[in-house]
């Protein structure tokens, strides 16, 4: 599918509410264009919307005006540079970056990379880092249960058993 058109069922999906189908759309444009910034950037406004700052962080990491606290956050989370270059999704020379400052930021988290595991590394092969994937990475905690969501949790209960109690009387009566 072409790039304008994802772009238009991405926008379609923003605007019905349905920002999962839209978040996928955007990663897969990302993975398909790595070097597209405006890309990177519109799925961290997507992650905005959930409130994720270290992803949101994450995809503006090339970016100059970016967030200092999102930058934070994404650099927390992803806490070696070889977590950082996976989750950049970067494919190529840095050389290939839109931007002066992209291309520095690229560069600065390869030669961290290669500085820590002590030898060279390269965005195109991931299986040179991968050495520096284990710890890292931070797990995003799970939050605690809340009165909202466990109310939310028996009205759906509730909601599916009335459900299955009207279907269950009406098969029962099929056959009366």
């Amino acid at each position: 599918m072409p790039l304008n058109e994802t772009l238009a069922r991405v926008d379609a999906d923003l605007a019905a509410g349905r920002v999962p189908l839209a978040r996928q759309r955007l990663r897969g444009l990302v993975a398909s264009f790595p070097h597209d910034l405006t890309l990177r950037r519109r799925l961290a406004e997507v992650y905005r919307l959930y409130g994720e700052a270290a992803e949101a962080g994450r995809w503006t990491y090339l970016e100059e005006d970016r967030d200092a606290d999102e930058t934070v956050a994404f650099e927390a989370r992803y806490g070696s540079p070889a977590w950082r270059m996976k989750a950049l999704a970067w494919r190529g020379p840095e050389a290939m970056a839109a931007t002066p400052f992209a291309e520095k930021q690229l560069t600065a988290v390869r030669t961290a990379c290669a500085q820590e595991l002590g030898h060279p590394v390269d965005w195109d092969d991931p299986t040179s880092y991968e050495d520096g994937l284990e710890g890292g990475y931070e797990e995003v905690p799970a939050e605690p249960w809340t009165v909202g969501g466990v109310l939310a949790g028996i009205g759906c209960l509730v909601g599916v058993l009335a459900f299955l109690a009207v279907w269950v009387n009406g098969v029962i009566a099929l056959f009366d």
